[in-house]
């Protein structure tokens, strides 16, 4: 399976030929070109950044509850569920999107296992339990905290980590999270940064 990383938390999966994409939202400039070439869409979350409305229009996706209901369209992600999307099978983890002040209501997040492979946790740091190869770790954003990426990297403990999530900090910001969050750093584990359009084989 090859993922290939786009701009903040999009990433799309392809394997025989089929391709699915995850979160393409506001803040992914080419949202619009990686939805019509998926064959499915999943959205871990409803925050402009994770799904653009103007690219999914008229689009069925898989997404949280309160997201579907929104949208009015699509299937509900609920965590305990496993099925096949696409030819790619999909176990759903948590509930809630991570607290970002507070008692600040979260909304619906789901966080996504793709084959057994790759984890793409939306915006929480929900630990999946079971092995994984691949997890994508988040890195910016007002929800999240160094220290507890850490935690989530040393808890799932996979083979190797990718950043996602990085729009909201700086050049500077990003090489100092990859230091922490590496190998040599505090978690322990290989820490992977593409750029925008790069793609990794898992």
């Amino acid at each position: 399976m090859e993922i290939t990383k786009h701009a903040h938390a999009a990433v799309v999966f392809e394997k025989d030929g089929t391709t699915i994409v995850v979160d393409p939202g506001a803040f992914t400039p080419n949202s619009a070109e990686l939805v019509a070439a998926a064959s499915a869409v999943l959205i871990t979350h409803d925050h402009y950044d994770h799904i653009d409305d103007a690219a999914v229009e008229g689009v069925e996706v898989y997404g949280p509850a309160d997201l579907i209901a929104r949208l009015g369209r699509g299937t509900v992600l609920t965590e305990g569920d496993e099925l096949t999307i696409a030819g790619f099978d999909i176990k759903v983890f948590g509930k809630t999107h991570a607290p970002i002040w507070g008692d600040m209501p979260g909304n619906d997040n789901v966080a996504l296992l793709i084959d057994g492979t790759v984890y793409h946790p939306g915006d929480s740091y929900v630990v999946p339990g079971g092995a994984v190869d691949t997890l994508l770790v988040p890195t910016s954003g007002p929800w999240t905290k160094l220290g507890e990426a850490i935690d989530f990297v040393r808890a799932v403990n996979p083979r190797q980590s990718v950043q996602i999530h990085e729009l909201m900090a700086s050049e500077p910001g990003q090489a100092m999270a990859a230091q922490m969050l590496g190998a040599e750093g505090f978690g322990g584990v290989p820490f992977i940064r593409l750029a925008p359009g790069e793609s990794l084989t898992v």
